[in-house]
């Protein structure tokens, strides 16, 4: 199979990470729930997992690192810890419905959309300027959007947060592990991400950084194995986010991929994906069946098109016929959507991953010649 769908989910992991989970299962337990050696392990694990991740995205301390199940979990926790019913909020055109989803079930939310032109990042960075003032709660901000590829100007946002004293949530779904991310420089209270996708983690796996003096409270309450006497949750992290029993297989593949990452290094990894986003894209930029929503920068790592002559599901159909992976619809993502003028169609999305090579982008566009 070529697999161009690691926007969804990359399929393609670092022998290290299965090989990771597999050992997981039949050496550890649960952290924190006994002095045995099982339960030591995985808490040796748990902590080397959160420190490395700590480093890769400049997180002040590992115990600011908590491990979710998605990204969609950490944006709950963090949009409810900062977002109450009658708040004003700003988020982007480009939005993926983790985001807005959220803010629509917490009810009376007032959303200040920053809609700029697609690509445009002096657009998108002026519109957060005028949009955040006073009154304004949160910030809320895609970094790369899931639809189109298109990377927001984060640092230029992020400072506007910073000047104008409003905490900053950031979404790094499709841009951790492969464009810079960091907690400190952006001043963020909080960035969450998944595991499965350019971290090349397990599916059920997902972190929430925390910036310094930022306790969210909890989505849910159990056992911590911490102050097991008190009734109320702690009041410290991690501790305070993760009730029940920790996924530490999971957490053993996610170590494994952002190893890999760290070792691999950012800038080759979007070297590679960028590669293949350009070779598609420049095959398909001159047919008039056609439209192309390509980075004018080629730094992304997704390229959504619209066939003008075919449903995108349809198309997708076709190269699913012919063993590739593509995505087409609205990925979750309406809002981005709207904001493009592709709401009705959606569009066909190819996502690339540092497992995916230019020969192959060369294999579909000869299969796309034919239709």
């Amino acid at each position: 199979m070529i697999y161009f769908d690691s926007a969804a989910t990359t399929l393609q992991k670092p022998d290290s990470v299965p090989a990771a989970v597999a050992g997981a299962i039949s050496t550890m337990t649960t952290p924190g729930r006994g002095d045995h050696s099982a339960a030591r392990l995985a808490a040796d694990l748990m902590l080397r997992c959160r420190t490395e991740a700590a480093e890769l995205f400049d997180v002040s301390q590992p115990d600011n690192v908590i491990l979710t199940t998605s990204a969609t979990h950490g944006l709950n926790t963090a949009i409810r810890s900062l977002v109450s019913p009658g708040d004003t909020v700003v988020i982007s055109g480009y939005e993926h419905n983790a985001v807005t989803r959220t803010l629509l079930a917490i009810g009376g939310v007032s959303c200040r959309i920053v809609n700029a032109g697609l690509f445009n990042r002096e657009q998108m960075a002026e519109g957060f300027r005028r949009a955040v003032d006073g009154q304004v709660k949160a910030v809320i901000c895609t970094h790369t959007s899931n639809v189109f590829g298109y990377t927001l100007p984060m640092d230029g946002i992020a400072g506007i947060c910073r000047e104008k004293g409003v905490p900053l949530i950031v979404d790094a779904s499709q841009s951790a592990g492969i464009h810079p991310v960091s907690v400190k420089s952006w001043g963020a209270a909080y960035i969450a991400m998944p595991g499965h996708k350019g971290l090349y983690g397990p599916q059920g796996t997902g972190l929430l950084l925390c910036g310094d003096g930022f306790i969210p409270a909890p989505l849910m309450t159990g056992g911590t194995g911490s102050l097991s006497r008190q009734q109320e949750m702690p009041d410290f992290l991690p501790d305070r986010l993760e009730a029940g029993t920790q996924n530490v297989h999971g957490a053993a593949g996610l170590l494994e991929g952002i190893l890999f990452v760290r070792s691999t290094g950012l800038e080759k990894i979007r070297h590679k994906e960028s590669e293949v986003i350009r070779a598609l894209s420049e095959g398909l930029r001159d047919r008039e069946d056609f439209r192309v929503f390509s980075d004018p920068q080629g730094e992304s790592s997704v390229l959504s098109i619209l066939p003008l002559r075919t449903p995108p599901e349809t198309l997708a159909g076709r190269l699913a016929e012919q063993e590739v992976a593509v995505r087409a619809g609205l990925h979750c993502a309406p809002l981005a959507h709207r904001t493009v003028g592709t709401e009705e169609t959606g569009t066909l999305r190819f996502s690339a991953s540092a497992f995916n090579t230019p020969e192959e982008a060369e294999t579909v566009l000869r299969m796309m010649k034919k239709w």
